[in-house]
C-alpha cells in the first residue's frame, strides 16, 4: 500500500497488487503429484479388494445356500412321493444328506462328483475320480469319500477342524440312517495325496476292508494349498421310520 498526495494537499491510500512469490504460483511438484495419485490408487485398490472379499466369503455363500436349499427340497419331495419300495438314488439332485453335529452346519446335501461346478452349489460331493467312492447304499465294503468347500460357496466343511475321535457323522437316505464314528484325523496332507481316498484307507491306520467314510477339504483356511482329512467307520444302520425320527446322535 502507497500513500499519495492529492492536489489539495490531502493524502489518500493507493492500493497496489503485490506479485506473489514464484513458489506460491507453482502447483505441486511431480513427486507430490505421484504420491497423491499413488495414494488414490491404493484407496481404490483397497475398496476393490474389500468388495472381492465380501463377494468371495459372504455373497457366494448366500447364492450357494439358496441353490442347495432348492435342490434339497427336490430330493425330499422325491422321497415323499415314493411311498413304497426302496428309495432310488437320484444322482441329479442328490443322493442324501450328511449330518455332522461338530461342524454345526446343519444338513448337507450330497451329490455326485467333486468338480468345482458341483461343489460351488453349496453341497458335498462324493468322489468319482481319481478314486471312485463306495456308496453306503450299495452294502459293499469300501470308502464313502466326500469333499466340500471350506470357505465360500456354502463353506459346508468350514468347521472340519472341530471334529475329533468319537464324533458322529450321519448319512441320511430315504430309507436308512448310516451312523459313523470318527476314528482318525489328518490335519494336513498334499492335495495330490489320493491314497487318503483308498477303499482301505491305510493312512488312517486301517488294514482290512470295512465300511468307511472320508471327509476332505482344503487347508489352511482361505487357501487350497493342502488337504484336511477326517476318517470315520460305520457303527450301525437304522431304518427310517414314518416320522423320520432322528438317531440319538442328532437329537
Amino acid at each position: 500500500m502507497n500513500v499519495a498526495a492529492t492536489t489539495d494537499g490531502t493524502q489518500h491510500e493507493e492500493h497496489t497488487d503485490t506479485p506473489a512469490p514464484a513458489e506460491a504460483r507453482r502447483g505441486p511438484g511431480p513427486i507430490a503429484t505421484a504420491v497423491s495419485v499413488f495414494g488414490e490408487l491404493l484407496i481404490t485398490g483397497g475398496l476393490v479388494l474389500g468388495l472381492f472379499v465380501v463377494y468371495s466369503l459372504w455373497w457366494t455363500n448366500v447364492v450357494a445356500d439358496r441353490k442347495a436349499d432348492k435342490e434339497a427340497d427336490k430330493v425330499r419331495d422325491d422321497w415323499s412321493q415314493q411311498l413304497t419300495g426302496p428309495g432310488a438314488l437320484n444322482t441329479k439332485n442328490g443322493i442324501g444328506f450328511l449330518h455332522v453335529p461338530a461342524m454345526k452346519n446343519g444338513e448337507v446335501l450330497v451329490e455326485k462328483g467333486t468338480s468345482t461346478k458341483i461343489l460351488n452349489n453349496g453341497v458335498a460331493g462324493y468322489y468319482t475320480d481319481p478314486a471312485k467312492a463306495t456308496l453306503p447304499t450299495s452294502n459293499k465294503k469300501g470308502n464313502f469319500t466326500l469333499a466340500a468347500h471350506r470357505d465360500g460357496h456354502g463353506a459346508k466343511f468350514h468347521n472340519i477342524d472341530k471334529l475329533s475321535k468319537g464324533d458322529p457323522i450321519v448319512f441320511e437316505t430315504k430309507d436308512k440312517w448310516y451312523v459313523y464314528k470318527v476314528y482318525s484325523v489328518l490335519a494336513e496332507t498334499s492335495k495330490y495325496n489320493v491314497q487318503v481316498l483308498s477303499q482301505i484307507p491305510k493312512e488312517s491306520g486301517k488294514k482290512k476292508a470295512g465300511h468307511y467314510i472320508t471327509l476332505t477339504t482344503c487347508t489352511p483356511v482361505y487357501t487350497s494349498r493342502y488337504r484336511y482329512v477326517v476318517w470315520g467307520e460305520l457303527v450301525r444302520v437304522e431304518k427310517v421310520d414314518n416320522e423320520r425320527t432322528l438317531p440319538k446322535e442328532l437329537r
